[in-house]
This record gives C-alpha cells, structure tokens and sequence, in this order.
C-alpha cells in the first residue's frame, strides 16, 4: 500500500447512515489538518428520502463510493461514519471497474466492514479497518494513529491487548472487522476467510446472547476453519463484560488457536487502525501487522 504525501486528494464518503452536517465539516477540518486535499462525493451529508437511517438511495450511495475510486486525483476512499446500510450497495458496484482503475487506500470501520470484505473479495486489496472522522468517537488519539498508518504504511502497526484468553503465537492474514457485519455476510460472495487468517473481531450494543448467536453462525458456516490466531476489540454496550469474555471463551476457545483480549480497537476512544489483508503475527499479548 502506497501512503499518503502531504497534497494528495482524498474522497470523503458516506455509505452507509447519514452525519451530521457539524461532523461532516469537522470531518473535512480534520483531513484538511493533515494538508490533504478533500472531495466530498456522493451524499456526503444527505438522508434518504423515506429510510432516514440511510444517507441517502443505494443509486446514489454506491455512485459515490464508484466515483470517489475511479477519480484518478483520488489516492484514497475514506468513510465518514458507519451506521447501517453499506451491505446494500455492493451488487450495484462494478467491480471490474474498480479494479481497472487500480487500487486506492480505503478506510472505514463499523458497517463499513461489508466493503471492507467486498474489496478484498472482488480487488485483492488490504485495507484500513480504522476510526472515522465522522463518527462520534473521533478524538486525538485515534485521528494521530490513523494519520501515522495513512503516511506511514510500511511502518509495522503494533496493537496491545488486555490480555491472552488462550496463550500462544500465531501467524498470518488480518481478516475481519464488525462481528454483526461478518455474520450477516455468510451465504454472499464476500464470505469466506483465507487460509492461515488471522480474524480481528468487535462489535457495539448487541447483547451477548447476540454475540453467542453471531459466533455461531460463522462457526457452523465455516469462517472459523482456517484461523490460526483471533484478536478481540470493543465490545462498547454488550453488557456485562465479564459475560462477554466468558461467550468469547465458550465459542471460540475450543478453536485451540490464540485469542488476545480488549486490543484497543472498535467503538470507543482512542481506537487503533489495523490493517487487514496483511501478514500479522500474535506474540504473547500483541499483534503486529506488516510482519
């Protein structure tokens, strides 16, 4: 992945739920606080005209997201915010395009990960699972690691968990993002993990009897199969969290491959941007992409 240079263009994008127009803007401040040079595209800004929790039509969403990838002064694809609704633009993408126009950086976190998934499945290419100047979570320190990944891609990117809920060391290809969204894709042609992945997984808001759901659900699908190592972020309003450690261990322990704890990624502040479609490795405590 080529980073960014100071004065390169970026496009702004909203592909799933509506911002705010005072978040939009700060949104705009912030890339342009980093001497990039920033393209709104589509309905930045929008609301659908009868599905308010949508930024706007699919036609229009999925317009933006194509015509931000395909504008050669484009160098890279960054989400606004998350939501929901992402999932119902990518039968309208066309995807051979978008990989005659040759890769961009994409970043975006949340619901984002269906494009996430669609961009590995259709382009082969890695991407930014990362905090988004939009959302409501975007603070310093989240913004200062994002821009470090962004003009600094080369730099291997250093992720420290709470703790190993099943010790060891692992190595392989980041996969995954939002626990809801990777569950929701099974049965579509973006589902699948590649061998020798290593699954990055969090999640907001969903109880976890959800979570006990949604695990199960790509475990009987199969996305489990060829994992060596799983890292675990967020779980922002899942309830207790002692629960939520005890599903993770039930589901996911009888894997036998190493699973790290609250890695500092996901809904809440201060978030880390992770790579994913690139070489990790799981040492103890801490995950290490670009290795």
């Amino acid at each position: 992945m080529k980073g960014l240079q100071a004065g390169d263009t970026v496009a702004l994008i909203t592909p799933a739920g509506p911002v705010a127009p005072e978040l939009l803007d700060r949104a705009v401040s912030a890339l342009e606080g980093w001497d990039l040079t920033v393209k709104r595209f589509g309905p930045a800004g929008n609301r659908h005209p009868s599905l308010r929790y949508l930024a706007d039509t699919d036609e229009r969403r999925a317009a933006g997201f194509q015509a931000a990838w395909l504008d050669p002064a484009v160098s890279a694809v960054i989400s606004a915010r998350g939501g929901y609704g992402t999932q119902r633009l990518l039968d309208l993408i066309d995807w051979d395009a978008l990989r005659a126009a040759g890769p961009k950086i994409f970043t975006g976190a949340s619901d984002v990960t269906a494009l996430h998934q669609a961009i590995s499945a259709h382009l082969g290419l890695s991407t930014l699972f990362s905090p988004m100047p939009g959302g409501e979570l975007w603070d310093e320190v989240s913004a200062g690691h994002l821009h470090r990944v962004l003009f600094d891609p080369a730099a291997p990117v250093v992720v420290h968990a709470k703790e190993a809920l099943v010790p060891g060391d692992a190595r392989g290809t980041t996969v995954g993002g939002n626990l809801s969204l990777l569950a929701a894709s099974v049965g579509t042609p973006e589902h699948r993990a590649p061998a020798g992945a290593i699954a990055i997984l969090e999640d907001v808001t969903e109880h976890a009897y959800r979570l006990d759901r949604m695990l199960t659900q790509l475990l009987r699908a199969g996305w489990f199969a060829r994992v060596t190592g799983i890292v675990l972020g967020s779980w922002t309003g899942c309830g207790d969290l002692e629960t939520v450690r005890t599903v993770m261990l039930d589901r996911l322990a009888p894997l036998g491959v190493p699973i790290l704890w609250e890695a500092g990624f996901g809904h809440l502040p201060g978030s880390v941007t992770i790579p994913l479609g690139v070489p990790a490795a799981i040492e103890r405590v801490s995950l290490s992409c670009g290795r």
